[in-house]
């Protein structure tokens, strides 16, 4: 006999007074507000209006900010906010918005950095410092199904573009993000040296008073990007790519130099990882002085195919830094802690970065300019206002 789940009966009315939809939404308006973001975002656009009166572009932009971190994905969604002006005030007309998008230049993006920036600072004197800034770069590979500009070929034979993307590991705040083609080089060291520099004009930090750490995957692991990293008082920990000399120099080592490698969180030691340093067995003279390598072996899982790379029966990975610390598996577990950056791409995916709305090139740049503001928003919210599984919760969860 099959049990039929019981549910209550509806009542079907339309003389309901005051129902609201997506009305935690609000939330983030306020706290916009209240960190000043708007003021700012109104200030940045300000030199863009061309005629007095209609919707200051400033607070539609804040508006299509909050609707993407409410999990809105075409401009069109604005309508869940312009439907409910009891709750979000006069929102501006899709024309509107697409008008407000349409303005917004690179000297715009620059004073919207600004504004950012701003508020950010204000968060973190009211409680977001996390005390600890590891920012994480790593690309995306975002689809495009229609022939947008600026849309290529990418590495993994999709179509679309490659940005790049900054976050801080520890609060999972989106820092900075460059749009590119879809055929734009994984291992641009120029590229990573603008991002970084975005990145930091976003800390309301000193990296030369305070320690800020860099993290990449070898992409990151080129001259230009570490030098200019060291000339901004930023250490790094990067990937490093398994050369043939610097796998046979990892196979002669002693058993003894090996020691265990530890958990993410380093309260554990993990079973058949290892990990030793090799500073002094391969050259390092062309990178900056102080420069380091770390090497980790690990048993392959049950059933993994080996690779040629796979030495010795062991999988090995390499990366690079320039921390002083003595504790090599502490370094090698913060390095591995760049898988986090993963998650926060795909959480951004899912706050506006999968979902480029316009054809012009320049539109999409300023769309992920506000989906780098809606994962700020969500991210303040968890680390001001919530507390639980909510302060730690993705955005879909937030959502629901």
């Amino acid at each position: 006999m099959v049990k039929r789940n019981r549910r209550g009966r509806l009542r079907v009315t339309t003389g309901a007074v005051g129902v609201v939809g997506h009305a935690g939404a609000r939330l983030l308006v306020d706290l916009a507000e209240t960190l000043g973001l708007g003021e700012g975002l109104s200030a940045a656009m300000a030199a863009t209006r061309t005629r007095g009166g209609g919707h200051d572009r400033g607070g539609v932009l804040a508006d299509v900010a909050v609707m993407i971190a409410d999990g809105g994905e075409a401009i069109s969604d604005l309508a869940v906010l312009r439907d409910q002006p009891g709750l979000f005030g006069e929102v501006a007309s899709h024309a509107t918005a697409w008008r407000a998008l349409a303005a917004v230049d690179d000297a715009a993006i620059g004073r919207i950095g600004e504004a950012r920036a701003e508020a950010r600072a204000v968060a973190w004197a009211a409680g977001a410092d996390p005390g600890f800034y590891v920012i994480d770069i790593d690309a995306a590979l975002v689809g495009s199904h229609s022939d947008k500009q600026q849309a290529a070929p990418t590495y993994k034979r999709g179509f679309g573009f490659h940005p790049l993307m900054a976050y801080l590991d520890a609060t999972g705040e989106a820092l900075a993000g460059l749009l590119r083609p879809g055929n734009a080089g994984s291992g641009t060291g120029a590229d990573h040296v603008r991002v970084l520099d975005d990145a930091l004009a976003q800390l309301p930090i000193d990296p030369a008073t305070l320690e800020v750490i860099v993290r990449t995957d070898s992409a990151g692991c080129s001259h230009e990007f570490l030098d200019a990293a060291r000339a901004r008082h930023v250490r790094f920990v990067v990937g490093h790519a398994l050369t043939a000399a610097i796998a046979a120099a990892i196979v002669d080592l002693p058993e003894a130099a090996w020691v265990p490698a530890v958990s993410a969180d380093g309260a554990d030691e993990r079973d058949g990882a290892e990990v030793a340093e090799i500073t002094g067995l391969v050259d390092l003279a062309g990178w900056p002085p102080g420069t380091r390598m770390i090497a980790r072996r690990e048993d392959p899982h049950p059933g993994a195919q080996l690779s040629f790379t796979d030495v010795d029966g062991h999988r090995f990975q390499v990366c690079v830094t320039d921390l002083a610390d003595t504790d090599i598996a502490y370094l090698e577990a913060l390095y591995r802690g760049r898988g986090r950056a993963e998650r926060s791409i795909a959480d951004h995916k899912d706050t506006g970065l999968a979902n480029l709305p316009s054809a012009s090139f320049a539109i999409n740049t300023a769309w992920v300019q506000l989906s780098l503001i809606a994962m700020d928003l969500l991210a303040w919210s968890r680390l001001l206002l919530l507390d639980g599984v909510l302060a730690h919760a993705e955005p879909k969860r937030l959502r629901y």
